[in-house]
């Protein structure tokens, strides 16, 4: 008979397996002398490897949390869409929970989790929104699917069900068919992080991982920055 007892993992079992479950990082190291001069430069050194790499079906993922002004957080996934050395931009709706958040507390810190070169670059900093320009330009490169998606989603909202989305869907797909401009929501745009530290994490051997960051050094008049070597 199935879906008796028997054909049900053990919790006990898997929570004993997930408590041992380790892995030895010792693929490379991170010296202070192998860091590029800058932050932006560096990250674009870690991101094309990535990018490059097979092991990373969404290598520009990026973990990005959020917080209201009272401290209650809050965590999802979006993904890099632009960086240069003023920071890094990602787009979403400003009405969504990330976008209201932003609106009250624009700070945030966010993670890049690439693990199979067992790294990882955590970003903290504060937001500001990108330009309508940048906004329009990097909409109308989407595909026309996630235009008219974009505009019809009230983000993070509760939805009755998955054929009210689909029906409103339809709607506008149908007032702005595949030859048509989808206008930009007035509510959907970019936002750009500036970053204060950004951290440079290579796994090692034994957990004595290598943790390098560059931070801001805000009371220098020329607003630059300290590396500095954090403990594992």
């Amino acid at each position: 008979m199935s879906g008796d007892a028997g054909d049900r993992p053990d919790p006990a079992d898997l929570a004993t397996r997930v408590a041992a479950m380790r892995r030895s990082y010792r693929s490379r190291a991170l010296h202070e002398s192998d860091l590029l001069p800058d932050w932006h430069s560096q990250f674009r050194a870690w991101l094309a490897e990535a990018v490059d790499s097979d092991a990373f079906p969404e290598p520009t993922a990026m973990v990005v949390a959020t917080a209201t002004p009272d401290g209650r957080p809050s965590v999802r996934t979006v993904l890099l869409k632009g960086y240069d050395e003023r920071g890094l931009v990602f787009f979403t709706n400003y009405d969504s929970r990330k976008g209201r958040q932003l609106a009250a507390n624009p700070r945030l810190s966010c993670v890049f989790p690439w693990y199979a070169m067992e790294r990882q670059v955590i970003v903290d900093g504060e937001v500001e929104r990108v330009g309508r320009d940048e906004s329009e330009h990097y909409f109308h490169s989407r595909p026309h699917g996630s235009q008219i998606a974009a505009s019809i989603s009230e983000q993070s909202r509760v939805v009755a069900d998955r054929g009210a989305l689909e029906a409103e869907r339809d709607r506008l797909a149908a007032r702005y068919p595949d030859d048509a401009t989808v206008p930009l929501p007035d509510f959907w745009g970019g936002y750009r992080i500036r970053p204060s530290s950004v951290e440079f994490w290579q796994g090692r051997e034994d957990r004595l991982h290598d943790r390098l960051r560059f931070r801001r050094t805000d009371d220098a008049a020329d607003g630059s920055w300290t590396i500095e070597r954090l403990a594992p």
